[in-house]
């Protein structure tokens, strides 16, 4: 197994334990148990914030993988793509928002956004997985430069 082949492997299934954390963390709400969805969510968050680490760090310094499919899916491929990034840039501001209004103990806007913020999070993580399925799995592709020799020009 190459870097390729590992850090999206590993960032996936950070997304995948973080999503799987909102899940848990909503029924530990639904059933009152305040301390134990606070811990839980934080973890959740945690788990995100480890997985961007490793995409973005990914990204700088190895490069992403281009689409090795049949080039008759690609547009749906890169459609399907750009979906998948706007929802998850999406459900991270609104995460980011989320656990602030939780920690202002801004309960009511906290429960209005967490309900959105969560139903985000998971099509998102749904879509990573099939965008890591589709790339990693399916159809491997090339592997772009990493940004830095791309802003460089190396």
């Amino acid at each position: 197994m190459d870097l390729f082949f590992l850090f999206p492997t590993i960032s996936t299934t950070f997304i995948v334990i973080s999503a799987v954390l909102v899940a848990i963390g909503w029924g530990l709400i639904i059933k009152g148990k305040r301390e134990a969805h606070k811990k839980t969510m934080i973890w959740a968050a945690v788990a995100a914030i480890i997985f961007f680490v490793i995409y973005s760090s990914r990204t700088v310094f190895i490069g992403n993988t281009s689409w090795g499919g049949p080039d008759s899916l690609k547009p749906y491929y890169q459609t399907f793509l750009i979906f998948h990034i706007v929802l998850a840039t999406v459900a991270a501001v609104f995460g980011i928002t989320t656990l602030v209004l939780g920690f202002k103990e801004k309960y009511a806007k906290h429960r209005k956004w967490g309900r959105v913020t969560s139903i985000i999070w998971f099509i998102t993580a749904i879509t990573g997985v099939a965008v890591y399925t589709l790339l990693y799995l399916m159809y491997p592709g090339g592997h772009t430069q990493p940004v830095w020799k791309v802003i460089f020009g190396l």
